[in-house]
């Protein structure tokens, strides 16, 4: 039996599945512009027929902020998708709504003098965008020459190093992320599990950033990477969204063949 073969029916037999995704590269094309993205329709109808499954949770995982992602996620209020943002440090679910940690106001002021100051320093640089998020800020630079942007992450490399030097520092597909709190995906895993009971979890991501998560699964549970050319902690790698879309409308048929 193939790995991918054998992680199907695994999952379609699990008692309590968690479907734990990431948003940006695994459900939505990358966009140059960060808000314009949304999910495939083929992903977007799979995570609909996993929510619909007896004792399936489903749950967006990204490093985005909250409000953020349910702008993209086109998520709303009566949904059943459990939400994980800013990498962790965010939740959102259908009983309790956003869950949000208290914050020091000192942090606050450090981030928005660091981030006004990124802003400031690469403004000159066409293609260069600083995103503003809950803890912190992403430099973008998809849309940038390869000199401008080293140039944009050396500025503000070294502007945080100075002034935040103990602030945690992310790469992705052609972005860099400074945040104050220390949470990675493997952190909203765990809570989602706890959260859901669930006793078997699918992880899927495309980038970095998820590979904290994926590496943190312990036998049972289910890995899949996005996308090619990238060494990855995953069990199952696809190729592409569409692919992942199509893997999830299997896992969706397996497991409600076996409910009944």
């Amino acid at each position: 039996m193939t790995a991918r073969a054998s992680a199907l029916a695994r999952m379609a037999g699990a008692h309590r599945l968690l479907v734990a995704v990431d948003f940006d590269g695994t459900l939505s094309p990358l966009e140059n512009e960060p808000m314009a993205a949304r999910m495939l329709p083929a992903a977007r109808d799979a995570v609909t027929a996993l929510t619909a499954l007896p004792r399936t949770w489903v749950a967006l995982v990204s490093g985005r902020s909250m409000s953020d992602l349910r702008v993209i996620a086109e998520h709303r209020d009566g949904s059943p998708i459990l939400l994980a943002g800013s990498h962790g440090a965010e939740y959102w679910t259908p009983d309790d709504g956003a869950v949000e940690p208290d914050e020091d106001p000192a942090d606050i002021v450090l981030r928005d003098r660091l981030r006004a100051a990124a802003q400031e320093a690469t403004r000159h640089l066409p293609g260069v965008f600083i995103e503003p998020k809950t803890f912190g800020f992403g430099v973008h630079t998809r849309r940038a020459s390869a000199a401008d942007a080293r140039t944009a992450d050396d500025a503000v490399d070294a502007l945080v190093a100075a002034g935040a030097p103990h602030w945690r520092r992310r790469t992705g597909h052609n972005i860099v992320e400074y945040a104050f709190r220390d949470e990675g995906k493997d952190t909203a895993v765990r809570h989602l599990r706890d959260l859901t009971g669930a006793d078997t979890v699918l992880f899927a991501g495309d980038d970095l950033t998820d590979e904290d998560a994926l590496r943190s699964l312990p036998a049972g549970d289910v890995g899949v990477h996005v996308g090619v050319g990238q060494a990855t902690a995953a069990t199952v790698v696809v190729p592409d969204i569409p692919a992942f879309a199509a893997f999830l409308d299997e896992l969706v048929t397996l497991r409600a063949a076996a409910a009944q």
